[in-house]
């Protein structure tokens, strides 16, 4: 592609690769079951800068890095990412926008952002302008298939050991056919962290509305202050009944693919907080867009999985809540990269270190045994 644009640096090529890690134990929620997790790794080169930048999903989405966007970015000024950003978009208009193409946009997107921070030798917060010295964050996890101790061991590990003071596990087993079991676990969840600990759950969208709504009784006697996805996301009307009905603050907005759906959700009504996904949602340059459409409708944001993606984002913008600690993700960036933060207190600072960027640096030779493309 010809150089366009202001003067260099260029974005002189991008790269994909993809890995695939085996969990640790096997994993669900209420709609869905997995045992592994795939992380689609992109790196942006400059002259001898590169940046990178990741999304989880189907490793198909390499090739739609490969074969879609490269060579929209290819030649473009490192300075500028948002006009970088427009061009994918119209790069993949025929090919449509959602699902696992706006996870190749983020993913690039995230690495050009990197890239630039780089190449000024600054930590990406820095160049995006600090709201907050730290970010707070949640321990999540708390599969449905988790058996008692496996459960107490995960959540009394982030209260008591790691000092994170909110947590969060799955419910709406079965597609919300297991209550007495979800309301058991909740339970159980209670007493393995004191009264001290936030808890908040996430049904991922296993419960119809009235559902929802019957077992806030129970959610709201154990303290549960966050309910997320309490039905499908795709209902919005749904969600707002839900939410006017319980007094938990009710969540979502993962499955956000384009800055539209968050001015949908967000002028239905339908969440107190609203999650942003940076790996999906086109990356740091819309997740910036979509917590500022949050900040003006009075609502905050929380940053959804991958926490090292998000974490110099969401320092960078005033109404943040909080960033999920998402235990399969924690534990695949902890492996791959050097650089990976560590909550204190409950909370994580992006660019205390000083290292450029991202301040990630992938450790190529533990990497590549789970490299799969």
């Amino acid at each position: 592609m010809a150089k366009q644009g202001s003067d260099g640096p260029w974005v002189d090529g991008v790269e994909t690769a993809v890995y695939t890690v085996p969990t640790d134990l096997p994993e669900a929620d209420g709609t869905l079951a997995w045992n592994s997790t795939t992380l689609v790794l992109v790196r942006a080169r400059s002259g001898n800068t590169t940046g990178l930048g990741y999304t989880y999903g189907a490793a198909q989405t390499a090739a739609v890095v490969d074969a879609l966007l490269a060579d929209a970015v290819t030649g473009r000024p490192v300075w500028d990412v948002p006009a970088t950003n427009e061009a994918m978009n119209r790069a993949v208009r025929n090919a449509g926008r959602p699902g696992l193409i706006a996870g190749a946009v983020s993913a690039v997107d995230i690495a050009l952002w990197d890239l630039k921070a780089r190449v000024l030798g600054v930590p990406l917060v820095r160049l995006l302008g600090a709201a907050r010295g730290e970010v707070p964050v949640y321990g999540s996890g708390g599969f449905t298939t988790y058996d008692e101790a496996t459960q107490e061991r995960q959540l009394r590990g982030w209260v008591h050991e790691q000092g994170i003071p909110r947590v969060k596990i799955k419910i709406g087993e079965s597609w919300g056919r297991a209550e007495e079991r979800d309301r058991a676990r909740v339970s159980r969840a209670r007493a393995a962290i004191g009264d001290g600990a936030q808890l908040y759950v996430d049904a991922n969208g296993g419960y119809t509305a009235k559902q929802a709504v019957r077992m806030a009784e129970h959610l709201h006697a154990l303290g549960v202050t966050w309910f997320e996805e309490p039905v499908s996301s795709d209902d919005l009307s749904g969600l707002a009944a839900v939410r006017a009905a319980v007094p938990l603050d009710v969540t979502a907005g993962e499955y956000g693919y384009t800055l539209a759906y968050f001015h949908h959700m967000l002028r239905a009504g339908a969440v107190d907080c609203l999650q942003v996904d940076v790996t999906r949602c086109g990356g740091i340059t819309v997740w910036l867009r979509a917590a500022a459409l949050a900040e003006a409708a009075g609502i905050e944001v929380s940053g959804h999985c991958a926490p090292h993606a998000h974490a110099h984002a969401a320092a960078a913008v005033p109404n943040l809540r909080h960033l999920e600690w998402f235990h399969d993700h924690v534990r695949i960036e902890s492996l791959f990269f050097e650089g990976a933060l560590d909550p204190d207190a409950g909370a994580i600072r992006p660019g205390g270190s000083g290292a450029p960027g991202l301040g990630l640096t992938l450790r190529e030779k533990q990497a590549e045994k789970y490299r799969v493309a």
